[in-house]
């Protein structure tokens, strides 16, 4: 029963409204210092020549990417900041986990984190957090499977999404901060093992979500949009098994020619025989 409701949901990703992104490139990417990897989370600046990023580690990266001909050829890390708890301390190993990344409008980057069931800011990313209210969901969630998703709209309105839903075809909860005030507007709909990693709000107001399906041997990655509605579901990309590593932080961005830029980022899970990549798709 289960293989024919399995079927059934990938069938259902058909009705999806097919937007095939074109391929830009990749770079496979290295660096010696101890705290490098398990990169989770993604903010490119406008004008793609700049990055930050969190590990799974809560450490947050500040770095840039060099480029040709509008291709990402290398990157280089210019600080990285040991993310502290809301009382200024360090965090303990079960408070870190850090996932979700997402800087608006002001420049404040928010974290989530997937362990602790959290949402947090860092107006300093050398200072305390800023704390927030939690959703009353939010302690039952799974852990190690909470919060993978954060992404926020030009008004400086959060929305976070947990990595599993809790079943099969149970719709992808999103959770939404708005004036300091939690609810759940809209449920995305679940297709089989494909389970949330990343999210980012693009320049065309448009929620993009970053997914994959781990085989037990290798990745697949893809990505939809929907309105902020949750409807509107688009298919944007969707990679082959094993045609890049455990992608995981996603950002959306608007080239100097007005095209709409997805780059990704993966997480190696600290593991020697997995790679940190950048991966970089154009919408046409």
């Amino acid at each position: 029963m289960r293989c024919c409701l399995n079927l059934a949901l990938i069938l259902l990703a058909s009705t999806a409204t097919a937007q095939d992104a074109e391929y830009l490139g990749q770079l496979t990417w290295s660096d010696p210092r101890e705290s490098f990897g398990g990169m989770s989370g993604l903010e490119v600046s406008d004008d793609g020549l700049g990055f930050t990023a969190i590990n799974d580690s809560g450490t947050m990266f500040l770095g840039t990417l060099e480029r040709t001909d509008g291709q990402i050829t290398g990157a280089a890390i210019t600080a990285e900041h040991a993310l502290l708890h809301e009382t200024g301390r360090p965090m303990q190993p079960h408070e870190v986990d850090s996932e979700g990344l997402a800087i608006g409008a002001d420049g404040i980057p928010w974290v989530s984190f997937e362990n602790y069931h959290r949402v947090m800011g860092y107006p300093d990313p050398t200072a305390r957090a800023k704390w927030l209210p939690h959703h009353p969901d939010f302690h039952k969630l799974q852990n190690n499977s909470s919060l993978e998703a954060l992404a926020i709209d030009p008004h400086g309105t959060l929305y976070t999404i947990p990595e599993r839903s809790g079943d099969l075809d149970r719709p992808f909860p999103v959770y939404r901060l708005k004036d300091r005030t939690w609810d759940t507007p809209f449920h995305l709909r679940r297709d089989g093992p494909f389970l949330v990693v990343g999210a980012d709000i693009g320049p065309d107001d448009r929620l993009y979500i970053l997914e994959r399906y781990f085989s037990g041997w290798s990745f697949r990655s893809r990505v939809r949009s929907f309105d902020l509605s949750g409807g509107d579901e688009r298919l944007v990309l969707e990679t082959k098994a094993g045609q890049f590593d455990n992608l995981e932080g996603l950002s959306i961005w608007t080239d100097a020619k007005g095209a709409i830029r997805l780059t990704m980022i993966s997480d190696d899970n600290f593991k020697f025989f997995q790679k940190t990549q950048f991966v970089e798709y154009r919408l046409p």
